[in-house]
């Protein structure tokens, strides 16, 4: 679904990604783990089109988006979380819902789909964004972006200040819903149990590129050489 050949971008001149490579197929998801600064955030932030790549290509369903904008990836299918949620905190749930429904020209049944797969978001509709847990606001967050009826869903440190408790209810939404939608997803993530418990195979990036592809059960080890936090 995803593929991603020798892509480099960065921050006013400085590199970041240093000629970057991977792949994610359909109904996969896929785990990167790394130190911070190796490009993490960068690499989804290209993805999604925030950041200009500088060279590679980028390919959603083998068709290159690689200097699409932001606005026609989200339409083309690459739904994003970015780290901190990015919701808006003056506007209630509904609205941050309403409006990530408008601006890929969904309809308003989509509230009704949303709602039934996120069940706890339905009694907080009338509360503003910024009054929600930090829980509660991931949850949002992720209902913002599925609610666009994406392909592929980038999650930048979705366990971020969180509690256990909801930690475990994302990952068994995430599960339902990647039975449920045949949910693809590309995850950035630094807790190793959080990704252990999802992903399917983890990525490590260092300095910019990936280095290796390692199973769930073996990042004991690759913590143990230093590959990450």
């Amino acid at each position: 679904m995803l593929e991603v050949r020798d892509l480099r971008a960065g921050y006013d001149n400085i590199p970041v990604l240093t000629g970057l490579s991977l792949d994610v197929g359909a109904r996969e998801f896929v785990g990167i783990l790394g130190h911070n600064g190796m490009g993490k955030t960068t690499l989804l932030k290209t993805l999604v089109g925030i950041l200009p790549a500088s060279a590679g290509d980028i390919r959603l369903d083998g068709a290159t988006i690689t200097h699409a904008s932001s606005h026609q990836r989200a339409r083309r299918g690459i739904g994003y979380v970015p780290q901190g949620r990015g919701i808006f905190p003056g506007l209630t749930v509904r609205d941050n819902l309403r409006f990530a429904a408008a601006a890929v020209g969904r309809r308003n049944g989509s509230m009704e789909e949303i709602l039934s797969e996120f069940p706890r978001l339905t009694a907080l509709l009338d509360r503003p964004g910024g009054a929600l847990s930090g829980g509660e606001q991931q949850l949002l967050a992720l209902a913002r972006a599925l609610i666009q009826d994406p392909k592929i869903v980038l999650l930048d440190e979705p366990t971020e200040g969180i509690q256990p408790s909801i930690i475990e209810e994302i990952v068994d939404q995430l599960r339902i819903l990647r039975e449920s939608r045949g949910l693809t997803m590309l995850l950035v993530e630094q807790n190793v149990d959080f990704i252990k418990a999802l992903s399917d195979r983890v990525l490590i990036i260092q300095k910019g590129t990936i280095t290796r592809s390692v199973a769930p059960v073996d990042l004991s080890d690759a913590a143990a050489m230093g590959e990450f936090e």
